[in-house]
Parts: structure tokens; sequence; C-alpha cells
């Protein structure tokens, strides 16, 4: 038997769980040490943050959010028994993760051609290695979207594998969860 909306379960396994709540925490210190710099340094932050590029930025968040609303169809499809509905929306969430990764590598390539490599000042240095550790989730989430795609292609996934997949939405949630708090962070906040 599938599990039902509002059935009261938590969604994927425990585990997840625990590494979404650790990894919330060492984002939650990041973000912290970049705001408390930024304090610091308020006139070397605001000409950082108005050399990235927003364009690059909001294609990114665009690219995310996409593939969470893809996730969702996804998890939903299946639990209809669409697995062919389900599996479409994975590969078009794998394929958001894919234009998040080439618009962030032409960003990158963007910043350093513009003289903004991670050693030029205490900004740059806290974007690269802030936006790096987030592209080495998205490239995890995309492992796990393969393995959910692979899933919903079975013919019918039981109860375990709809964990499996569960976990793998809230690890892709997670991802998009820290973009947009980065994406404030460097690209908005003043």
């Amino acid at each position: 038997m599938r599990p039902s909306r509002g059935d009261g379960r938590v969604p994927g396994e425990t585990g997840i769980w625990v590494f979404i709540f650790g990894d919330l925490v060492v984002f939650t210190v990041f973000f912290c040490v970049f705001v408390h710099e930024r304090s610091r340094s308020p006139e070397e932050f605001e000409r950082g943050r108005q050399a990235l590029s927003l364009t690059f930025g909001t294609v990114n968040t665009l690219l995310l959010l996409t593939g969470s609303v893809c996730v969702v169809m996804g998890l939903h499809a299946l639990r209809r028994g669409a697995a062919r509905s389900g599996a479409w929306s994975f590969a078009v969430t794998l394929l958001c993760g894919a234009g998040f990764v080439v618009d962030k590598y032409l960003e990158y390539a963007h910043e350093i051609q513009a003289g903004h490599g991670p050693s030029v000042n205490v900004f740059f240095m806290y974007y690269f290695v802030l936006t790096g550790i987030h592209l080495l989730h998205l490239l995890i989430g995309m492992a796990a979207l393969v393995i959910m795609y692979r899933i919903a292609r079975t013919p019918v996934p039981g109860a375990k594998e709809m964990r499996v997949l569960e976990a793998g939405g809230c690890y892709w949630h997670l991802v998009d969860l820290l973009w947009i708090v980065l994406f404030a962070l460097l690209y908005l906040m003043r």
C-alpha cells in the first residue's frame, strides 16, 4: 500500500533527516560567519555583491525551484501509480541540475576573467567557498536523482523504494533551500 498524503508519517528515512539537520547547522554557522564578516567590511562586501551577475544568480534560482517542483510532481505521480510521469519529472530535475552546473561554470569563468578570483578579497573567497560547497551538494543531489529515476522506472515501487525516493526528494529540497539563502546573502543583501 502506498502512503497517502496526510498519513502523519515523516517522508523518507530517519537518517536523511539527521543528515539534513546536521547540514543545516553547518550552513547556519557558515551563513552567520559570512554576515559577521560582512558587518566588519560592508564596503568591500557591497562592491563584491555589485560585481556579481544577478542574471546568473536568478537563472540558478529558477532552475533549482523548477527542479524542486518537478521532484514534488514526480513523487506525486508515483504515489498515483504513474511511474512514467514520475520518471519523466525526475529526468527534468536532472536537466535543471545540469543547467545549474553549466550556469555556475559560466558564472565562475565570468568572475575569474573579470579579476574576481577567490584570492582577490574576503567577499570573493566566501563566494567561491560557499557556492563551491553548495555545488558539491548539488552534484550529490544529481547522483540521488539518477537513483530516483531508476527506481521510478521499475514497474511498481514498493514502500521501501518510496522511502528512498522521498529521502532523495528531501535532499534535493535541502539543496534548493541552501541556494535560496546563498542567493539572498550573496546577490541581494545590501
